[in-house]
Formats: structure tokens, C-alpha cells, sequence
């Protein structure tokens, strides 16, 4: 009998970050997740946000500094790969679940040297460029690198 309190493990997913559009990258790593796979992101830095660029930036700056409480919350990350745990966090269940899962989720800024030798996967459909190569209009972005520079994190590679 397995306990939910002790889940099983079915594998390991190394997934290289960069290019990906954060939503798309966080609901395919929550589904992982909740498959039972222990899932490393790497290059969190290199994920990718659509929208132009003045929105993008105004509107992070409103939800991670200025919405909320300094006492209550809600309190938002500034580091890149707190950033995508969290994005990631709000796509999974509110249960015991969804806990669990996010307990076998481990993102990273850069390539870390234990993981230098793991083969990444990508997420065909999640990449910017192939969204770029399957659309007629302009599609414009932002690196989440540079939204939390201009939020004022300090990233620690």
C-alpha cells in the first residue's frame, strides 16, 4: 500500500529553461509533477514572458512590489527561479497533492555543476521561437532576466 504521505517517484525530468514562455513551461511542469516525476529546471533566467515590454515591466513592478501588504502579503519572489516555483506552484492543486508535487520540483539559475552532464529536454510548444514561426504577427517578449533587473533582484549564478 502506498502512502500519500510518502509518494512514489517514477523518474527524473532535466529541463532546460531558456526560450520557454513561463506559462506554457509552468503547466507542463505542473503536470509532470503531479505524474510523480522529480523535475530540475535549469537557466530560469532565459524563460520568457509575452507582451511589450513597458507592460510587462509595469505590470511585475505592481504585483511583486507595489500590490499587497509588507506585513500580510501576498509576498511574491524576485529571483528567477523562485519566480518560475512559484508560477508553477499557482497551476497545481490546493491539496495534499499538489504539495507533494511541488516538493519534487528544483529550479536552478544556470546550469549547476552537478547537472552539467544531464541531457535537457525542451518543450517544443512551449518555445518562443516556435510560436514566432507559426504566426503571421509580431509576437513580442521579455526575458524574465531582465523583469527582475528592473524589479531589483540581485541573481546569483
Amino acid at each position: 500500500m502506498v502512502s500519500k504521505y510518502k509518494p512514489v517517484v517514477i523518474g527524473t525530468k532535466y529541463i532546460d529553461a531558456s526560450d520557454h514562455v513561463l506559462g506554457r513551461l509552468a503547466s507542463k511542469v505542473a503536470k509532470l509533477a503531479l505524474m510523480g516525476y522529480e523535475i530540475h529546471i535549469v537557466n530560469t533566467e532565459k524563460t520568457v514572458i509575452t507582451g511589450k515590454k513597458e507592460f510587462v515591466l509595469s505590470y511585475w513592478k505592481h504585483k511583486i512590489l507595489e500590490r499587497g501588504d509588507w506585513y500580510k502579503g501576498p509576498f511574491y519572489p524576485k529571483r528567477p527561479d523562485k519566480v518560475v516555483k512559484r508560477v508553477v506552484r499557482g497551476m497545481l492543486p490546493k491539496n495534499w497533492r499538489g504539495r507533494v508535487a511541488l516538493k519534487r520540483i528544483k529550479t536552478y539559475v544556470g546550469v549547476p555543476d552537478e547537472l552539467k552532464d544531464k541531457d535537457f529536454d525542451k518543450f517544443k510548444d512551449a518555445l518562443v521561437n516556435e510560436k514566432i514561426r507559426k504566426t503571421k504577427r509580431k509576437i513580442w517578449y521579455v526575458y524574465l532576466e531582465d523583469v527582475v533587473k528592473y524589479i531589483s533582484a540581485k541573481i546569483r549564478t
